[in-house]
């Protein structure tokens, strides 16, 4: 029988960052919202209640979080898929789905957005 993975999820992380390919974009930062869902077997952490047998939020949260203030790209797309290829390192996450949301981005709208999913090929 195949065991549907677990779900873990950071939610609505707000990193200020430089995105945008319009000149008046990249002066200064602006706030982003991100959502992650990491897919992962957390059934031997369920039983050992040991850090050391799940993936560490924290470090996760850290680690994107980083990497988002310090980052200036154009596109959501990219910087998307850059936050999937953080939470994919190891073995332990089998599929990430990453939310990224960009707050007054477009007039006439609250948010623009984009949502992918990347799977470790392990």
């Amino acid at each position: 029988m195949t065991q549907t993975p677990d779900t873990i999820f950071i939610n609505d992380l707000v990193v200020p960052c430089i995105i945008g390919v319009f000149d008046e974009e990249r002066t200064e930062k602006r706030n982003i919202i991100i959502n992650i869902e990491l897919s992962v077997d957390t059934r031997k952490a369920g039983k050992t209640d040991d850090i050391n047998d799940t993936v560490s939020y924290a470090d996760v949260t850290n680690a994107v979080a980083k990497m988002v203030a310090t980052s200036q790209y154009k596109l959501l797309e990219k910087l998307a898929q850059e936050i999937a290829t953080i939470c994919l390192q190891g073995n332990q996450v089998e599929q990430v789905k990453v939310h990224i949301e960009k707050p007054k981005a477009l007039k006439l709208a609250k948010s623009s957005a984009i949502e992918i999913i990347r799977y470790n090929a392990k």
